[in-house]
């Protein structure tokens, strides 16, 4: 008998669930709404921010000698959008993928008075100014705005690790003797770090120089830097 009207009570509550919710679930998903509410609501929300770039905060300053032994800062850029890595000429892992995805950014902005690039070698011993000329010579470098810098050693690795948190060391294990992150920073026309969100509205800080859709990204927010 009690267990009848256990059956009884469960059965009544789950009529009045069906009467209160099935209406509510078939109206959500007619409207195509389903999957929204609670927290895919706040991270579709966080993930389209109107398209604005994030400003993380100003790049830090630096001083430095190009391949035409001229020296070169940030003042140099000001008023230009420019993307800045890390790299050396010998580097037989990394860099020659990411001399062509910056080739490809190069390529994609030549001509462009307001486009930069600035690529800061971190074997300054091996990567002279006359170094660095041919090196942009044989990889097919064409924009004069385009500056590979060199200088001293401690200098660079402080403005690696502690200005850019973009990391470059030593190691004697590594391929070349040195290692270092694939990744591009992107700097505005007043000196900014900017980046787009990632899928869950976190911003991405820098962008992959190793991947297609890293250089695409870059690509596409520098454009969106230049209009600014």
């Amino acid at each position: 008998m009690f267990k009848n009207k256990a059956y009884i009570g469960i059965s009544f509550v789950i009529l009045v669930f069906g009467i209160y919710a099935i209406p509510k679930i078939i109206s959500r998903i007619q409207n195509g709404d389903v999957v929204k509410g609670g927290r895919l609501d706040k991270v579709e929300t966080a993930a389209s921010i109107d398209g604005k770039l994030v400003k993380i905060g100003p790049a830090p300053k630096f001083e430095l000698v190009n391949q035409d032994n001229v020296k070169i800062t940030n003042e140099t850029y000001k008023g230009k959008v420019y993307v800045l890595e890390f790299f050396f000429s010998t580097c037989p892992s990394i860099c020659p993928k990411m001399n062509q995805s910056m080739l490809l950014i190069e390529k994609k902005f030549f001509g462009n008075p307001n486009f930069g690039i600035a690529a800061i070698t971190i074997d300054p011993a091996n990567d002279t100014p006359a170094v660095l000329k041919e090196h942009a010579k044989l990889i097919g470098v064409t924009s004069s705005n385009w500056h590979f810098l060199t200088g001293d050693k401690d200098y660079i690795y402080d403005l690696a690790n502690k200005g850019f948190n973009l990391y470059a060391g030593e190691n004697n294990k590594a391929s070349g003797g040195f290692e270092h992150s694939g990744f591009f920073a992107l700097i505005d026309k007043d000196g900014n770090i900017r980046c787009r969100r990632d899928d869950f509205g976190n911003p991405i800080l820098y962008y992959d120089g190793l991947d297609k859709k890293g250089v695409r990204d870059i690509q596409q927010d520098i454009s969106i830097l230049l209009k600014e």
